[in-house]
């Protein structure tokens, strides 16, 4: 089971941020976080409500530049995770940190990273989270925790649809191997 974690600013009734994590492009986590903390402070939360959600580390925890640190990458691994896909913030990369960045495995990392950015794209632009015009955090929560409810279910109907399409195709595969 793949997490990312992306933050990103909102101006819509003030400065909120909000934590967002998905997997199978289902929202797991949310959060609406006051004004604009540093992305750095939010990794070993993330990392224990992952923990207390599923039972288990997740198995590649990735995430921004903005979240990169010694103590971030440390606190992954020591939770469990399997393997850590931060990129690193700034400055000269050593010779190793270069072909850590370079290894398939932390280049999965970061490709699942951006589909995180996708989801996102597909909050704002298809599920309504453009402009909220409701006053007071209250009303934003509710808000941003409409947007996530309807992305996950339009996608659960997606994933039923297409295990619909699998098991068609499967069965006339079948009779038709009967039939000959």
């Amino acid at each position: 089971m793949q997490t990312s974690e992306r933050c990103c600013k909102r101006h819509c009734c003030g400065n909120f941020n909000r934590r967002l994590r998905t997997i199978a492009s289902l929202i797991t986590q949310y959060e609406v976080l006051d004004g604009n903390p540093a992305d750095q402070n939010q990794v070993e939360a993330s990392l224990l409500h992952h923990q207390a959600t599923f039972d288990r580390p997740p198995d590649c925890y990735a995430a921004d530049r903005g979240f990169q640190s010694v103590d971030n990458e440390k606190t992954s691994k020591e939770e469990g995770g399997k393997q850590v896909s931060i990129p690193q913030r700034g400055g000269q990369k050593t010779p190793r940190r270069q072909a850590y960045e370079k290894t398939p495995a932390f280049k999965q990392g970061q490709r699942f990273r951006s589909g995180i950015e996708g989801r996102i794209s597909v909050l704002f632009r298809g599920r309504g989270m453009k402009r909220c015009r409701a006053k007071g955090r209250e009303r934003f929560e509710v808000f941003v925790g409409t947007a996530v409810l309807a992305n996950n279910l339009l996608r659960i109907a997606a994933l039923l649809v297409e295990k619909k399409k699998k098991t068609k195709k499967k069965n006339f595969r079948r009779s038709k191997a009967a039939a000959a």
